[in-house]
């Protein structure tokens, strides 16, 4: 715990005493969490912020003490609403005390004094805090500095619609050795491509339905990067690898040059992608670990471990198989006062423990944030959460937390897009991509 961490407690602790010493005052707090990117299945981003509110007036009753906690709690389905408005009522002056959001965003908010480190507020060796993933408190951290406590976990796979598979030529046993082989390289990108226009020659499915990737710009494509021996961070600089960002680029456009992928395919409504890639109309496609709770509650899909398999995203060439984890972040906002900021920071550390974290972890098929966490019954009996975290989370990298990266990643996303829809040349794309970053990043990036 910091100097400034423990005189905010003991000036919080005080104020409270003070007020209710004499069993005359109640001490009234109304505390905001905002999450963005929330549906019906991520409720407990906002709702552990409750419960952690009701333990948290409960210790201070046996203490002698009246604290009453008002949540307010808003849930954003979308990024770019939840950030617009994050961004509005900041100015305003009027920021929720608590947001929810992807780990990428504390290196520009911190930069930009929207955020403030939690590390001042509470002792991170205590407990739970300290029984947290040390990755994924490095990954809510900045300069050294730990701005966030994570939310939540995850990874995201590659999933084979098995009876497509088997019209191919796989059997069971094959399937059952499938995430092994891809781990150790022996199932690769190539490969998947080359499975895809089986399905399609078979008849299994139609014709762009082969490989069926995410349908709008997101995370999950800097694993491919990574699958062709991509680097995006390097002794704290942004790193554009043009041989493994060609080869990237030039998968998709592959897999749209070989009909397995429609060219046509980004900005199709995700309602409709979900569909059918949880129907069986899509042979390979690629996702993140909370799809499968879409899948079995929305979608309707009975008997996903039996339709499907699945991996991580397999190689390419020059790089090896992986998979990228996104944890959103509780984060504190700053411009309230210190007393509130600190009960904000304590709700965050209680809604951290293993048993509320496995709540939002099962409703939502993301995972577990702690060691603790994974001995939860809720937890270990889910063959979900067991099998997802034992296949894919020792093989996670994640996107870097610098204030650059966004840059980065908006002329990633320009050019790929500009390739895979035929507007540009691989290489093209490429030369673009790398005259754009000289030009906006300078000596922030390096160009190898």
């Amino acid at each position: 715990m910091t100097i400034l961490s423990a005189l905010l407690r003991a000036t919080a602790i005080t104020s409270v005493l003070a007020a209710t010493t004499a069993g005359v005052l109640a001490k009234d707090v109304t505390i905001s969490v905002w999450a963005g990117g929330t549906g019906p299945n991520d409720v407990y981003r906002v709702d552990a912020i409750d419960i952690a509110a009701d333990l948290l007036e409960k210790e201070a009753a046996i203490r002698g003490e009246e604290l009453n906690i008002t949540v307010e709690k808003t849930s954003y389905s979308g990024w770019d609403d939840f950030k617009q408005a994050l961004t509005l009522s900041a100015e305003a002056g009027t920021a929720p005390n608590i947001v929810v959001s992807g780990h990428e965003d504390i290196a520009p908010w911190s930069q930009a004094g929207l955020i403030v480190p939690i590390e001042d507020y509470v002792d991170l060796d205590s407990w739970p805090l300290n029984d947290i993933y040390p990755n994924l408190m490095e990954i809510a951290s900045y300069g050294g500095v730990v701005y966030g406590i994570p939310q939540d976990a995850e990874a995201r796979p590659f999933f084979f619609w098995k009876s497509h598979m088997k019209a191919i030529g796989y059997t069971d046993a094959d399937l059952d050795a499938l995430p092994q082989k891809v781990q150790d390289g022996g199932y690769t990108l190539a490969n998947v491509l080359e499975d895809a226009k089986k399905m399609q020659d078979a008849g299994v499915i139609q014709p762009g339905y082969g490989f069926y990737p995410r349908v709008s710009n997101g995370p999950d494509y800097w694993q491919f990067y990574t699958s062709f021996g991509g680097v995006m961070e390097e002794d704290g600089k942004l790193v554009f690898d043009k041989a493994a960002m060609t080869r990237f680029y030039q998968f998709f456009v592959d897999a749209v040059a070989a009909g397995v992928t429609k060219k046509n395919h980004i900005g199709m409504p995700w309602d409709q992608w979900y569909g059918e890639v949880a129907s069986g109309k899509a042979g390979i496609w690629h996702g993140g670990t909370w799809h499968y709770a879409r899948y079995v509650n929305q979608e309707g899909l009975i008997d996903f471990f039996g339709s499907v398999a699945f991996s991580l995203i397999p190689a390419g060439e020059g790089g090896k198989a992986n998979t990228l984890t996104h944890p959103l972040v509780y984060l504190l906002t700053s411009g309230h006062d210190a007393e509130t900021t600190e009960i904000a920071a304590q709700l965050i550390k209680i809604a951290s423990e293993p048993r509320i974290n496995a709540l939002h972890a099962i409703k939502s098929a993301h995972l577990g944030i702690s060691v603790q966490e994974a001995s939860i019954e809720l937890y270990s009996n889910d063959r979900w959460a067991r099998e997802a975290t034992e296949r894919l989370l020792p093989h996670a990298n994640a996107m870097p937390n610098n204030s650059d990266f966004g840059a980065y990643w908006n002329v990633m996303w320009k050019n790929l897009e500009a390739a895979w829809t035929g507007t540009k040349t691989v290489d093209a794309a490429i030369a673009d991509a790398e005259s754009e970053l000289k030009s906006t990043l300078g000596d922030a990036i390096v160009i190898r």
